[in-house]
């Protein structure tokens, strides 16, 4: 709300409030307020806390309050104290005197709305019903601490447009008007939170005091908690309720959370902790709430085990020069309106002042002389060494300080309205030098210090400083540690672990939900190289996950090679072919004067030797690391080869039936195929192939290519056929030349039936083989085909050549 407080307070000033004409009637009875009062030009009116009170009274107007609470009575002087210290400043609303009216709460909000009324229309017991006329008796007021009673404040003074000014942390859910807010609870949730995320404490147990204040704090931190993490419990109690509070106390010791987060007041926090204590609940970590991590004495004793080490959220801690000097100069005074001075000397030497009811029996009473010292008592009152919400009374009554000051050093036509307002400051600097910021919405910029319940060598228990929570620009919206200051109430003296499932490992990533969670493992082809991580990676085209999942690796090529055990004997069983073949060429050239060879047509033998002996070394061409070249050769030298072979094996077959038709009187057919016939036949057929090749390769020629379709893990490197109608054709070519009838000799019938059968089978073992199976099986097919051919054909000619050459002679030959 942009300059709500300095509005509120020109319209005070400038809009009468109420102010009575006549008094009507009485109420019956009297109600005393416990105050403290100093007249001034400007009044400015408090509502603090001041008794100890161990659960809410009753509000029967019949019992005395309790004791005083020094360390909380403190904060109601300190706003006297800055008064004081503002009407000595001459820079700061000259000429003005600031005086005060500050009221005791007694812890309810009943009391406290009857100060706020009183404060407002400067009447106690008075009741009027005439409208109100007049300078309200105050323009402000300072407090109240507690968040419910200020709710119910703020829409009251919100009637009359008077501003109230809170120096406790306050959750705003309301939004209600005219209120000024020192530190927002909003922010405290914040820093709650990045504690919480700074540890990775993804599991986390809430407890909260059954009102507004904890059951909005709760429902804030469970709101920002859950987008991180998740929340094991969510429990609230009322103080007078101990039936609750013993399930809570199960429900802690049972929960797996480790940390748990408690928004408590003082007077909750005392039963909270005994009761913890009474159940002997340890290895938990506590984040206490400003409203109680000011009080380390909650751990002390016994209690050490369980409470020490707990980490707090506190106001910022301020050093103010002369304030010690201040308060050792109270002193009692018989002035009935500040009858809290008087309390106070009551409850630091244990002694009573005379009044109307104990001046009838001072037997067994120590009187009150005001000679009492106070500098010779050690106690929470006169302790500055720790000021945190008596630090922030001081900011709060130096920004009314500095928005009366601006509204009345406002010129003409810049007053606080929209258009020319001069009450749009947000921000002042004290006079200590430090800088007091405020957002558009009048909060103050928020700034905590982290602290650590620890206990020193005597046994005494401190609230350490280790860290800062600062959201102003100045600091860059940061949370600040001292790690090695913290004191952690583990054996290990280490940071705890609070999460529902352990750290999913790399190789893995977190299911659902976010906290209890699996961690299921990444698919193949996918990583995850951090701990914890949400999703898994898709390994890039060339690489694949190792076996832990945790990194890419390059993917394995593979191919046919020599080293491989197959690749190997593939080679050895081609080279023996070629070896063979040669052999048999020899053999034939050696014998190509007898008769089994010049029967045979001694020219196309040698031929078809020579295409055989190219057809087992093109096989060698599929062996090896694809390349350019070898993906080129290794189909086309196959296909020129092979059609050399099958185009003699015709043209043998065509001269067999010519020779035989020859013999029948009047068939002149051998002239018409002699030698240059049978030589172009074969070199026609063969040169048909070529062109098929030659437009194959120029067209689109096969390329070395990574195929990863058969297997994942491993990249085929293979020859891409590029156009499978060029292929289609070289195959088709070399089966449209077989001869279509075989009755050349039962040798040559023998070879073409090897031929058919290998190739028949070759295609469906060529689809369906994957990777460097597809390149053996046409390579066995290759070599299976050629060695069909040179055995079925040649061996039983070599066999009569070398073995039984009483047969190759042209009678036994023409016997045959």
């Amino acid at each position: 709300m942009k300059s709500t407080l300095y509005s509120c307070v020109f319209l005070v000033l400038i809009f009468p409030a109420p102010a009575p004409q006549q008094p009507a009637c009485k109420s019956q009875g009297h109600f005393a307020f416990n105050q403290l009062y100093k007249p001034g030009d400007i009044m400015l009116g408090g509502i603090f806390a001041a008794n100890i009170v161990g659960i809410t009274p009753e509000l029967s107007f019949q019992s005395k309050p309790g004791h005083l609470d020094l360390h909380i009575f403190q904060r109601s002087v300190m706003m006297i104290f800055a008064i004081e210290e503002i009407n000595k400043d001459p820079n700061l609303l000259p000429n003005i005197t600031l005086g005060y009216r500050i009221y005791e709460n007694c812890m309810n909000v009943e009391v406290a709305l009857r100060a706020a009324m009183t404060l407002i229309a400067g009447l106690d017991d008075v009741i009027t019903d005439y409208n109100c006329t007049g300078v309200p008796p105050v323009v402000a007021i300072v407090g109240d601490p507690l968040s419910i009673h200020s709710i119910a404040i703020s829409r009251l003074l919100g009637l009359f447009r008077m501003p109230l000014v809170m120096y406790e942390p306050f959750i705003n859910f309301y939004k209600v008007v005219c209120i000024m807010l020192i530190n927002c609870d909003t922010f405290q949730v914040k820093a709650i939170v990045q504690i919480l995320k700074h540890y990775n404490w993804t599991w986390v147990g809430i407890v909260g005091i059954d009102d507004d204040y904890g059951f909005y704090a709760i429902d804030s931190l469970n709101k920002e908690v859950k987008k991180f993490g998740c929340v094991s419990f969510s429990e609230t109690f009322k103080v007078t309720d101990s039936a609750k509070l013993t399930d809570i106390a199960k429900v802690i010791k049972q929960s797996t959370a480790t940390v748990i987060v408690a928004f408590l007041i003082k007077a909750a926090a005392t039963v909270f902790v005994n009761e913890i204590a009474k159940h002997n609940i340890t290895g938990k970590q506590w984040i206490a709430s400003d409203s109680w991590s000011a009080f380390p004495m909650f751990a002390s004793n016994e209690k050490f085990s369980i409470f020490g080490g707990t980490l707090g959220i506190a106001v910022r801690r301020g050093d103010i020069p002369n304030l010690d000097k201040f308060l050792l100069s109270t002193h009692p005074t018989s002035d009935p309106e500040n009858n809290l001075i008087n309390k106070l000397w009551e409850e630091l030497f244990e002694c009573r002042f005379p009044t109307n009811s104990t001046s009838s029996d001072l037997s067994g009473i120590k009187m009150c002389t005001g000679s009492e010292d106070i500098a010779s008592t050690k106690t929470d009152y006169t302790d500055v060494t720790d000021l945190r919400t008596s630090y922030n009374v001081y900011k709060a009554v130096y920004s009314l300080a500095h928005s009366l000051h601006n509204l009345m050093t406002c010129e003409d036509g810049k007053g606080p309205f929209k258009n020319n307002t001069c009450a749009d400051i947000k921000n002042f600097i004290d006079r200590l030098g430090k800088r007091f910021t405020y957002d558009k919405n009048g909060d103050a910029i928020p700034a905590y210090d982290i602290i650590n319940w620890q206990r020193l060598e005597d046994g005494t228990m401190i609230s350490k400083t280790i860290g800062v929570f600062d959201e102003s620009p100045a600091s860059g919206y940061q949370l600040s540690f001292r790690e090695e200051d913290i004191f952690w109430n583990f054996v290990s003296r280490k940071v705890p672990d609070s999460v529902c499932s352990a750290s999913c490992p790399a190789g893995t990533r977190k299911g659902e939900p976010i906290c209890c969670f699996d961690c299921v493992p990444c698919a193949e082809g996918e990583i995850s190289s951090k701990i914890d991580s949400t999703e898994c990676i898709q390994c890039s085209l060339d690489f694949w996950s190792n076996h832990e999942r945790t990194q890419c690796v390059v993917k394995e090529i593979e191919y046919l090679s020599y080293d491989d055990a197959m690749g190997g004997t593939l080679t050895m069983t081609a080279l023996l072919g070629a070896c063979l073949s040669i052999c048999v060429f020899a053999v034939f050239m050696h014998y190509r004067n007898t008769p089994v060879v010049k029967a045979n047509n001694s020219e196309l033998s040698f031929l078809l030797l020579v295409s055989l002996t190219l057809c087992f070394l093109c096989s060698l061409c599929f062996i090896g690391q694809p390349s350019n070249v070898t993906c080129m050769l290794r189909h086309v030298m196959f296909g020129i080869s092979f059609v050399l072979s099958i185009s003699c094996i015709l043209v043998k077959t065509i001269v067999v039936i010519m020779a035989f038709k020859a013999t029948l009187p009047g068939n002149n057919m051998m002239k018409w195929f002699g030698v240059s016939q049978q030589r172009g036949t074969v070199f026609f057929f063969t040169f048909i192939q070529c062109l098929i090749c030659i437009i194959w390769l120029v067209t689109t020629p096969p390329t070395p290519a990574k195929n990863s379709k058969y297997q994942n893990a491993k990249i085929i490197f293979e020859c891409d056929l590029g156009s499978l109608t060029g292929f289609s054709c070289l195959l088709g070519y070399i089966g449209l030349n077989l001869p279509d009838t075989f009755n050349e000799a039962k040798f040559i019938t023998f070879s073409m039936l090897i031929f058919c059968a290998v190739w028949i089978t070759f295609i469906p073992a060529y689809i369906s083989s994957p990777g460097k199976y597809t390149v053996a099986v046409e390579i066995f097919a290759i070599l299976a085909s050629s060695f069909g051919l040179l055995f079925a054909i040649f061996a039983p000619k070599c066999y009569i050549i070398l073995l039984r050459p009483e047969q190759n002679t042209k009678k036994a030959l023409m016997g045959r």
